[in-house]
């Protein structure tokens, strides 16, 4: 059984009138104590967080004073521990301090003398733990900053609400479109949480058959249908003392949403054919790219389980509203599959990143991971022009010398103003800055068409 955090002192000596004398004087002065006979065992019930002190005498049966110390240490070197000893104990207290025992009292000591040395370990144990918390978080932002990579206010925002949720038990529920991320944020939720040393198990709902997504997610005993020889642990079960990631919860059946309402209230999973309800410590993320409150209210999705899970609701926005982080995480997808590959790294030119910009990511964040790949690699990119992806250009790490960078920036220009409704080749020319035998010569050079324009005329006055 672990020590609970109010516990701000772990008193330990084998003689029972000393150890009831010295807990009195803690007890008297508001000091939580708990006292124990013997130090065997003490370290495995000790978190590293623990906020408390040890005092424990030097010489007892079992597991003495500097043996403790030398355990304790190796868990946590930071632990204040102080030492009890008897006159003839002295050479042997020195060689703990030494060893980095933080204080020891020679019998027989005031108690005063006990109660300052105690307070003085305390407020040090408080300014170790405070540091220790500024570290990981700092360490925290740092890792948001790299995995969630933009400096757009939608992604600082982001980050915030990551950073907050990680350190609570709340299950969340992300929202976002295809390609944008979701999985990268549950795994920074799960990553940055007290969860971070147990199982991170993520399953995509809508790529499980109907005929075993029961079985897959809860768990099945043998016998429990045909085929089932042998009992097979759930992806609930699995994900014990960890998080478990659904994604597209959506497409779940409503059977199956009825079992996970039970599971999320509960906390308890009854496999298939079985009747032993097995309890959870278990965080559930979910996430979907529909509207689920659309989907409850058509039928399609079960009320009382859109409320449950949109407690903590977390939306990633759509890489067509982030502006500039699109150069910033293309740049930084080129750079590391350049790397992973052993190719030079290549800069985006003017004209590339204005095509970059200009393009609306239907496929959001993955779709930009993979141009920056062909990128990396020197292969050529068209974005095509479309209703839903407005620009068109042809992206390439091969940028060739000045006169070829010039004329690309300058294709990209007339291309993404072709995506602009113009009424005839005068208005095109005229937000070019250009004349129109110019802008004829160019079209022409270029392989491009007024007829491509947003909306044209076919009078050329």
């Amino acid at each position: 059984m672990s020590i609970d955090n109010p516990i701000q002192v772990v008193l330990i000596d084998d003689d029972p009138h000393l150890r009831q004398a010295l807990c009195q004087t803690l007890d008297l002065a508001g000091l939580k104590v708990l006292t124990l006979g013997e130090a065997t065992g003490l370290t495995a019930r000790l978190s590293r967080d623990w906020p408390g002190v040890v005092v424990s005498d030097i010489r007892m049966p079992g597991m003495d004073g500097l043996e403790l110390l030398a355990e304790l240490h190796g868990q946590d070197p930071e632990l204040p521990v102080l030492l009890i000893t008897g006159h003839g104990d002295v050479p042997l207290a020195v060689q703990a301090m030494r060893a980095g025992a933080y204080d020891f009292l020679e019998k027989p000591f005031a108690s005063d003398a006990l109660l300052d040395s105690v307070r003085r370990a305390l407020a040090l144990r408080r300014l170790v733990l405070d540091n220790r918390s500024l570290r990981l978080a700092l360490s925290d932002r740092q890792q948001l900053s790299t995995r969630l990579v933009g400096h757009s206010p939608q992604m600082l925002r982001l980050r915030e609400q990551i950073g907050a949720l990680a350190a609570t038990k709340a299950d969340v529920l992300i929202l976002g479109e295809t390609g944008a991320g979701k999985e990268v944020v549950a795994r920074a939720l799960h990553d940055l949480s007290s969860r971070r040393s147990g199982p991170f198990v993520a399953i995509n709902a809508g790529a499980l058959a109907e005929s075993v997504v029961e079985s897959e997610l809860f768990g099945h005993e043998p016998g429990a249908f045909t085929g089932a020889q042998k009992r097979r642990i759930g992806k609930f079960e699995f994900a014990n003392g960890g998080t478990l990631f659904l994604d597209e919860i959506e497409s779940m059946s409503l059977d199956v949403q009825v079992k996970l309402l039970r599971l999320l209230q509960e906390r308890v999973v009854e496999r298939l054919g079985g009747n032993q309800l097995i309890p959870l410590d278990i965080r559930i993320i979910a996430a979907t790219k529909e509207d689920l409150r659309q989907s409850a209210d058509q039928g399609r999705f079960r009320a009382d389980l859109y409320y449950r899970l949109n407690v903590a609701p977390l939306r990633i926005p759509p890489l067509r509203e982030r502006g500039e982080d699109a150069l910033m995480l293309f740049q930084h997808f080129a750079d590391e599959a350049s790397s992973r590959h052993g190719l030079p790294l290549h800069e985006l030119q003017p004209g590339q990143r204005a095509l970059l910009l200009r393009h609306s990511w239907p496929g959001n964040v993955r779709e930009l991971q993979n141009a920056a790949e062909r990128f990396a690699l020197g292969l050529e990119l068209a974005l095509d022009s479309s209703p839903d992806n407005p620009s068109a250009g042809v992206l390439t790490s091969t940028t060739g010398g000045l006169s070829e960078q010039v004329e690309q920036f300058e294709k990209s220009l007339i291309a993404a103003e072709l995506t602009r409704p113009h009424s005839s080749m005068r208005s095109l020319a005229e937000a070019l800055g250009v004349p129109r035998k110019t802008l004829h010569d160019k079209l022409r050079k270029h392989g491009l068409n007024f007829a491509d324009s947003a909306s044209h005329s076919t009078d050329d006055e």
